[in-house]
């Protein structure tokens, strides 16, 4: 919704730039899971895409934030998403920026777009990867992708604990006159084992088939979107269907569609309507749970150089016939946005919803999840929030907080019957959620990138003993630095801390220990088409536990050539 409403966009679409292409990297980190007064669950995923690029105008939807800054001051990308876990997945290429296929992309012409990589490491790590893009015409572009990563050995009983991912992903996009159209499709594979079992007698061996997990997942995406700057009504239609599936009979199938249309009363207030429709059902244990949820958002937007102010409803119609459930809800939405000068927001506002949990959700937060999974949404019933943000001379900031009540919120903790599985836990009553949270940016032409991230969350809850397994503080520091036109370091130092797990069937509560995790990657560019790599991950060579019983590996490495052409 932000990329949507905060873009680009044409005056008049004539030549298209030159597009940009560098590779997809996605880092299966062991973790840090933040809130910012609502559940959110997303991966470390740095996704550079080729893209299309047009000159300046304003449509509808751009017509959110008042007193933008200089387009001549340097900007900040902020890199402060919110980070899903996937615990059970060495790190073994590190969630940092601009990779040397990047780079040597930026400087090397059209042809060098596409590239394979080769890699190999410690703990029997493989890593290959290719990228290809082929442009088909002026208005059109396709890419291609596969990649495979895999550690034949981990940290506990060798091969027990080893883990591979495979992914395969085709994309295209067409421009036309006045509409801009795009789709995929994605085939990703992940093997696992359950490793986090209590430790054998002295000859006694763990079958390795019995704890294999692998999950298969498919995924189609198709968008619309308007690119004419002066047409009425701007709109932007997304419609998706993903399934999922693993090894112990447990299945989704989920649909969904998201509608986004802007529309002028005058020239200074929006008409805005969002919706969206979400149809799906998941099979467990020869259980069949359809689960379906429809959302219609309207709202009127007023926005003039001083401030900005949105007020609108969210209605919500959500049924479960697992859990008996066919209720709708409203809530209000105010949102104030006041800019005193330019480069300066300060921020205010109120709402709520209900959250969209699924099967898909909840192994891509936790992978070590067992059959017969409890899954229901959670009612965000009222989020409160203040913050400032603001920009200039390169350097991007942001400071918030929110106070955000819930119900039916969900914890994740070792199960009573399988303590080497987790099962989802709800509070049933009001969870009471206090998010403190600061983010800052700075950045030296290409030459040096920081930035630096905290969070702090309280959590206050009433049916459950303990917030298990939410940390409490999480902290991440991010920089790249360009050293030459052939030599690039990022690394990327996080922390995390104030988990607790239980085991139900001693009662034993376990305060897990404070997570500390450096990475460090180098790229240098050995000619034009050829470049070296070298990803050094968990450099303190901790073998933490982000959930009870599931050490993640020490010290790891991965190295290796990249050939662009």
């Amino acid at each position: 919704m932000k990329s949507f409403r905060n873009r680009y966009t044409a005056g008049h679409m004539k030549p298209i730039k030159r597009y940009l292409l560098s590779t997809v990297m996605v880092c299966t980190a062991a973790a840090t899971y933040a809130q910012r007064g609502e559940i959110e669950s997303q991966t470390y995923e740095i996704l550079k895409e080729k893209s299309i690029e047009f000159p300046k105008a304003d449509r509808l939807l751009d017509k959110v934030q008042p007193a933008a800054a200089k387009t001549e001051q340097s900007k900040v990308n902020y890199r402060f998403n919110d980070v899903k876990m996937a615990p059970g997945s060495p790190t073994i290429v590190p969630s940092v920026a601009v990779s040397s296929d990047e780079k040597e992309r930026k400087e090397l012409p059209e042809p060098l777009n596409n590239y394979i990589k080769l890699g190999a490491g410690n703990f029997s790590r493989f890593l290959g990867e290719a990228f290809i893009s082929s442009r088909t015409s002026e208005d059109m572009v396709a890419t291609g992708e596969i990649k495979h990563l895999s550690a034949g050995t981990g940290p506990v009983d060798g091969k027990n604990s080893a883990n591979s991912n495979s992914l395969f992903r085709v994309g295209a996009k067409y421009l036309g006159a006045s509409f801009k159209l795009d789709g995929g499709i994605e085939y990703e594979r992940k093997n696992y084992y359950f490793y986090g079992y209590q430790k054998q007698p002295e000859g006694v061996s763990v079958d390795r088939d019995s704890i294999r997990q692998t999950l298969n997942r498919f995924g189609v995406k198709l968008g619309l979107e308007n690119t004419e700057p002066n047409s009425l009504i701007d709109y932007k239609v997304v419609t998706m269907l993903n399934t999922i599936k693993d090894r112990y009979s447990s299945s989704e199938v989920d649909w969904g569609t998201n509608l986004q249309t802007s529309l002028p009363v005058t020239e200074k207030i929006y008409a805005i309507f969002d919706a969206d429709a979400y149809v799906s059902q998941r099979v467990d244990l020869d259980k069949t749970y359809n689960r379906n949820m429809f959302r219609v958002k309207p709202s009127f937007k007023y926005a003039d150089e001083l401030f900005s102010l949105t007020v609108g409803l969210n209605v919500v119609n959500e049924t479960d016939n697992g859990l008996d459930v066919n209720r709708t809800r409203a809530f209000p939405v105010v949102d104030l946005d006041v800019a005193p000068f330019q480069g300066l927001h300060i921020k205010a506002g109120y709402n709520g919803d209900i959250v969209r949990n699924t099967l898909r959700s909840f192994l891509s937060e936790n992978q070590w999840l067992g059959p017969n999974l409890l899954v229901a949404n959670t009612i965000k019933n009222s989020d409160i929030y203040a913050g400032i943000k603001g920009e200039g001379n390169g350097l991007n900031y942001e400071a918030k907080v929110a106070f955000t009540g819930y119900k039916n919120f969900y914890f994740f903790n070792n199960s009573l019957s399988d303590t080497s599985k987790f099962s989802a836990i709800y509070d049933s009553g009001k969870t009471n959620v206090l998010t403190i949270s600061g983010e800052a940016g700075y950045q030296v032409n290409d030459l040096f990138n920081t930035s630096v991230k905290a969070s702090f969350n309280d959590y206050s809850v009433t049916n459950i003993e303990e917030p298990w397994h939410r940390p409490k503080f999480n902290f991440s520091w991010f920089n790249a630095l360009t050293i030459s036109k052939k030599l690039f370091i990022t690394s990327e130092l996080y922390t995390l801390s104030g988990m607790k797990g239980v085991n139900f069937r001693t009662g034993e509560v376990r305060k897990l220990k404070a997570i500390a995790d450096l990475n460090l990657k180098i790229d240098y560019l050995l000619t034009r088409n050829f470049s070296a790599f070298v990803n050094i991950n968990n450099i303190f060579g901790k073998e933490y536990e982000r959930y009870m019983n599931y050490r993640q590996q020490g010290l790891n490495f991965v190295g290796g050539l990249s050939f662009s052409f």
